[in-house]
């Protein structure tokens, strides 16, 4: 298997095309290959590009516990600087179909910058999913080993649950978000972001990605976290979002059109090993 490496604020990914994969990637296949010690090590795979009926490249996002994503913002932006280094785009924008939806991006500054117009945010808990009535998920409580958060959930494609707190640290992040993740209120589990607001401008997140973990970046939560700054009317709309891997800047219109720039840089490309299987 072929694959080229890169990261997007210290979120790697693999993207893969279909020409250069011999084999099926299985749920078992994607946690070996992604694994830090017995494989390539990744945050997920990218697999394409793929045909699609709606856009110009189709993309399908795999998560490092075999699990399909139906969004992720830092692998969009990975695989159209992917799509860029292999000249199969200009600077024009093109459109990507994912599961979660069709998004726009264009890639700029020889490829080390990229903006993807990340689709709208919703906070309808049907369309979150969120169990319960239909509603608008906004500053609710939820409780984790006795300890209650205020949180609002959020859909950009692919569920978000956004804990508002005083203070953002690793730690909390690994304390609460694998059980938030998982929690019942989630039906398809959810990405978690625990988020301070710095200014009107600005916030601050720390991140427990859905199939992943703890995440240095990630340009779907933050996405979800600016939108909901806003939607509270803590934030303006335009927000620099605070990540332990770096900053990404987000635009978000009057219907909540969310578009995304950020960084994109190249690592590696290699050739896997089928012995890793055996």
């Amino acid at each position: 298997m072929k694959y080229s490496k890169y990261h997007a604020l210290g979120n790697d990914y693999l993207v893969v095309a279909p020409e250069d994969l011999a084999f099926e990637l299985t749920p078992e296949k994607i946690q070996r290959i992604c694994h830090r010690n017995f494989g390539i090590g990744s945050d997920g795979i990218l697999f394409g590009p793929l045909p699609s009926k709606d856009a110009r490249f189709g993309l399908r996002i795999f998560n490092p516990d075999g699990s399909e994503a139906e969004k992720s913002g830092n692998g969009l932006r990975i695989f159209s600087r992917y799509l860029w280094d292999r000249k199969l785009v200009k600077d024009a924008e093109f459109d990507i179909e994912t599961v979660g939806g069709r998004v726009k991006a264009c890639v700029a500054k020889s490829g080390q910058s990229v903006r993807v117009e990340m689709g709208y945010v919703s906070f309808q808990s049907d369309k979150i999913p969120v169990a319960g009535h239909s509603r608008e998920v906004l500053e609710e409580s939820i409780t984790i080993d006795n300890k209650t958060f205020t949180f609002c959930a959020a859909t950009i494609g692919n569920p978000h649950c956004v804990v508002q707190i005083s203070e953002v640290t690793p730690e909390i992040v690994k304390k609460y978000g694998s059980q938030l993740e998982v929690h019942p209120y989630f039906p398809n589990r959810t990405n978690v972001q625990f988020m301070k607001v710095l200014d009107r401008g600005n916030i601050q997140i720390q991140i427990w990605e859905r199939g992943a973990g703890y995440t240095l970046a990630s340009g779907s939560s933050s996405s979800a976290a600016a939108a909901v700054a806003h939607r509270l009317g803590l934030c303006d709309s335009s927000i620099v979002v605070h990540m332990p891997g770096g900053q990404i800047a987000i635009e978000i219109s009057n219907d909540f059109l969310v578009t995304m720039t950020g960084a994109v840089t190249k690592v590696a490309e290699g050739l896997l090993s089928t012995e890793i299987f055996e």
